[in-house]
């Protein structure tokens, strides 16, 4: 069994979705939009260009998403945090920079008494992250 995290956006899933392949070193292995499939005759004009399903690969890790329709519950993101783990420290300290550039700090990238550095963020488009660097020494 495999989990993988299934993100909703309110229009930008194309957008976020380049912005992680660029910031965690992964590749887009598929991004569709409404118009391209049958589903688009259930949206509006406006939301044809828009993504009904992305899927990234980030080394053997996957994250996948969407644009959510206001009519269909919009991006909401709640009650979650996309958790990295990352052993070589100025790889963490580079993606929660990342992260952090026009995105909001709920804890600084700073060591802790479980990992060399820990900090949580809420990136640009509105998906939560924690970012966990190697077991505090």
């Amino acid at each position: 069994m495999k989990f993988v995290a299934y993100l909703s956006f309110d229009g930008c899933c194309r957008e976020a979705f380049e912005f992680y392949a660029k910031v965690l070193g992964g590749k887009i292995a598929a991004m569709l939009s409404h118009g391209e499939t049958p589903a688009g005759e259930h949206v509006s004009s406006d939301w044809q260009d828009k993504i009904i399903n992305a899927h990234l690969i980030a080394g053997d890790q996957e994250l996948m998403g969407a644009d959510s329709p206001p009519e269909m519950g919009g991006g909401a993101k709640e009650g979650f945090s996309i958790s990295i783990q990352i052993d070589e420290e100025k790889d963490a300290e580079r993606i929660f920079n990342a992260f952090a550039d026009g995105g909001t700090v709920t804890m600084p990238f700073e060591p802790t008494f479980w990992a060399k550095k820990f900090g949580m963020v809420t990136d640009k488009y509105g998906t939560p992250w924690m970012i966990n660097c190697g077991v505090a020494g």
